[in-house]
């Protein structure tokens, strides 16, 4: 990639983010646009937790990744704090690693 493409994609995002807050300006959102905005970064983060888990390329793949998203899906469940989530997941991943799983 270029400088050139790299300044043009740069100007064009900056635009994007800018357009909402000019168009807008001080009006507040309608409730239901707030709403959607309101969860769409979880619904951003989970798919792509999904996608980074079960995909590779074009393939659905099921291997350790899975497993550790699944004990720290657990450990989320059980309230544990966000490290300790972080590391059940790590620690069930590499464990079915070094036993021989995929």
């Amino acid at each position: 990639m270029t400088w050139a493409a790299l300044l043009v994609l740069a100007a064009g995002t900056y635009a994007c983010k800018a357009v909402g807050p000019l168009l807008l300006g001080d009006r507040p959102l309608p409730p239901a646009a707030a709403g959607v905005l309101a969860l769409l970064p979880a619904a951003l983060l989970a798919a792509l937790v999904a996608t980074q888990t079960v995909g590779d390329g074009r393939a659905l793949v099921l291997d350790a990744r899975l497993a550790g998203v699944a004990a720290a899906g657990v450990a989320v469940w059980l309230r544990a704090p966000f490290l300790v989530v972080v590391a059940v997941g790590t620690a069930v991943a590499a464990g079915l690693r070094a036993l021989g799983l995929p």
